[in-house]
């Protein structure tokens, strides 16, 4: 088959594109360009003559103009969440209408109805909402990790490298340091700051459960509306609550926790920080190390660092995001925060180690740090199970077994 690889910024396409071409299919690559809206129709002819000379077209997340050229150049459509929500499928536009207030089932782009869409998508939960609408050609599908060009990369790194990226507890991630909570935060009345800021607070303890859900009332969704510019697009349907949790409350949060949580570990032992968004004036006895690439020096990270950190977005409801694959895959040791779907793959304190509160992260963060020989066992545990059963090559033979 010959696939086109629609190519944006994002970290895990070539290990796809790399699976595709072992599984004896021809890819090629497009890269992808910013579109302005007001020329959706030209921009779907444009990419329909492009991708006329082949059978599939595939990206990692939902494009609505790719599928749209899709349906016009009569070509299959593969998407791969790698972000969750996949707020594309319910809209064009960063900011939504307030005033709908119907169910899920109609908050969506029409776009993601196209026959020619198989969406793929690694979060249960986001999953579940919108097989639930009875969509066509939506499919659960977990992230995955290339081990093998780990373990070539990392056998052949140098000593020296070794111990540059040598670490006690490490981080590899961003802060959210520039969010949309924080560029309207000015704006909200005083009385709707303490009420967010109370609940980031309440929400830092709280796993599997997401209490942003319960805290936007019609009420406070309404005063947010005279705060915020929230446009309708024509083509989609969609409100407040599911932007502002995501967009505004949810990276906010990121921020929020992943600072009180370096902060807290760095009061007991060195925490390494590589990242390009420090929040210098936040971090406490944390040792900023600048970025590193996702290909050539974040697996040397991994395999380097006694203890590797996930802290993951709560956007992200019950799915396991891609550094958790990328941290196993390179035979790092991961303590991480519980997600639900780490009990379907996962064995805690055998594959990796999760936590539920942030005292339980310390704690265990200082275990294991001093009982080396079963930190590493479990490093191993995880390893040899993502290598035989998570790799992108059994990823794409599956989704291939739908599309094909």
């Amino acid at each position: 088959m010959r696939f086109l690889l629609y190519k944006w910024k994002v970290f895990n396409q070539e290990d796809i594109k790399a699976a595709l071409e072992r599984a004896g299919h021809e890819v090629h690559v497009f890269n992808a360009v910013d579109f302005v809206r007001e020329k959706q129709e030209e921009i779907e002819n444009m990419l329909a003559e492009k991708f006329a000379g082949y059978d599939i077209v595939f990206s990692v997340n939902y494009f609505q103009e790719v599928s749209g050229a899709c349906m016009k150049a009569g070509k299959k459509y593969i998407s791969w969440t790698v972000d969750s929500p996949m707020l594309t499928m319910y809209h064009d536009s960063v900011y939504i209408c307030w005033t709908c207030d119907s169910p899920l089932s109609t908050m969506y782009h029409q776009s993601i109805f196209n026959e020619c869409n198989y969406i793929f998508i690694f979060d249960k939960f986001n999953y579940m909402q919108f097989k639930a609408m009875e969509l066509n050609h939506v499919y659960y599908l977990p992230l995955a990790v290339d081990s093998e060009r780990l373990e070539h990369l990392l056998e052949n790194t140098k000593p020296d490298e070794k111990e540059k990226f040598s670490s006690d507890i490490s981080f590899v991630g961003g802060l959210y340091d520039k969010n949309s909570y924080d560029d309207i935060y000015e704006s909200l009345p005083p009385y709707l700051r303490g009420y967010f800021d109370s609940a980031f607070r309440a929400q830092l303890d709280i796993f599997g459960d997401n209490i942003f859900d319960r805290i936007l009332t019609p009420d406070i969704l309404a005063e947010l509306s005279e705060c915020v510019d929230f446009r309708q697009d024509e083509n989609s349907f969609s409100d407040i609550k599911l932007i502002f949790t995501n967009t505004f409350l949810g990276y906010k949060m990121a921020q929020t926790e992943r600072i009180e949580c370096l902060n807290l570990l760095a009061k007991a032992a060195k925490v390494d920080l590589y990242t390009d968004d420090p929040a210098k004036d936040r971090l406490r006895n944390v040792i900023i190390r600048g970025t590193v690439s996702y290909f050539n020096d974040m697996p040397k990270v991994f395999a380097a660092s006694k203890i590797n950190m996930n802290f993951t977005i709560r956007n992200i409801r019950s799915g396991i995001p891609l550094r958790v694959w990328d941290v196993l895959g390179a035979g790092g040791f991961l303590l991480t925060n519980f997600q639900p779907e780490f009990l379907s793959f996962f064995e805690n304190g055998k594959d990796i180690v999760f936590y539920d509160s942030l005292s339980d992260m310390q704690a265990k963060a200082l275990y294991y740090l001093e009982h080396e020989d079963e930190r590493k066992q479990i490093a191993e545990n995880g390893h040899k199970k993502v290598k035989e059963l998570h790799t992108y090559d059994i990823r794409i033979k599956q989704m291939l077994e739908y599309v094909l």
